[in-house]
């Protein structure tokens, strides 16, 4: 068995990330000839060169592209690893996460009140984080949208969401009551990169099984907004993100005839910190889309 030391590996990935020593020297705080002889153990260790370092500067070996993706999972698990113990050593903390839109401060102030001994934190997410951010432990409960991987989590529906139509304002549509499927059905819709939640909402295939329109790709609401608004495409958002107005050159038009969209609150699957608990049950009791009254 090879006793693999987490130091010698994170200098590894260093080096495997910018493919140039004196800059992962520079980023690890460690002078380049220590960080030569460090790989050069770990080399020992594994059993096979990872590293070649030729004039046109450094490359790593087949048998460091396969140990790679290895070394990166290796370094994850020792930091779930520690996330996890001191968790558990802390159980009277909790970090709360929430994408764009969502109003988590009704459960939030509830479990505060509720447990005035713990520390209760609150934590945005951007729309593709929510899941890798309960698996690593960034947060203990996420109040987000579907779709959303449920393996390894528990889910639990909120409520429901409206969707609507978001259009620059000089198109065809601004102004309309509503409008359908059918109204947009040659319209460009941003494509995201996650293919799950690409297809759910630009709603691919559309009724009858017709695919939906492609449009720009995008990996950033951000960017999204800036291809709607230079005319490029419409997009088919979440009520709460838009309803209020996110920028002056678009605005909405509400959505007939499709499904509305799902507000959930997931947590780890199995959890038992009783502040995740009571988190969940306030989420059910008090998180109903609707904003927070002012307290009296």
């Amino acid at each position: 068995m090879t006793d693999l030391d987490l130091r010698l590996v994170r200098y590894f990935t260093a080096v495997a990330s910018h493919l140039h020593y004196g800059r992962a020297a520079a980023e690890l705080r460690v002078a380049q000839p220590s960080l030569s002889r460090q790989i050069g153990r770990l080399e020992a260790l594994v059993g096979a060169r990872l590293l070649d370092r030729t004039r046109q500067g450094t490359r790593l070996t087949e048998a460091g592209e396969a140990f790679l993706p290895h070394a990166l999972a290796l370094l994850r698990a020792s930091e779930q690893a520690a996330a996890a113990a001191r968790a558990a050593a802390r159980p009277t903390r909790i970090t709360v996460g929430y994408t764009a839109g969502l109003i988590v401060t009704p459960a939030v102030r509830h479990l505060r009140l509720g447990h005035p001994d713990a520390e209760v934190r609150t934590l945005h997410l951007e729309w593709h984080e929510p899941r890798e951010a309960l698996l690593d432990r960034r947060v203990d409960a996420a109040v987000t949208r579907l779709p959303l991987r449920t393996d390894d989590l528990d889910v639990t529906v909120l409520y429901d969401e409206p969707k609507l139509l978001l259009v620059p304002l000089g198109h065809r549509l601004a102004g309309q009551e509503s409008a359908t499927l059918d109204d947009i059905d040659g319209e460009p819709i941003p494509r995201f990169p996650d293919p799950e939640w690409d297809a759910y909402w630009r709603i691919d295939p559309r009724p009858g099984g017709r695919p939906a329109p492609d449009g720009p790709p995008v990996e950033t609401i951000e960017d999204k907004l800036e291809c709607i608004a230079a005319g490029q495409a419409v997009a088919i958002v979440p009520a709460a993100l838009y309803a209020a107005g996110i920028r002056p050159d678009l605005t909405t038009v509400p959505l007939r005839g499709v499904e509305p969209g799902r507000v959930v609150v997931a947590t780890r699957a199995a959890d038992r910190n009783r502040l995740v608990a009571a988190f969940r049950t306030a989420a059910r009791d008090r998180l109903n889309g609707q904003a927070p009254s002012p307290r009296p």
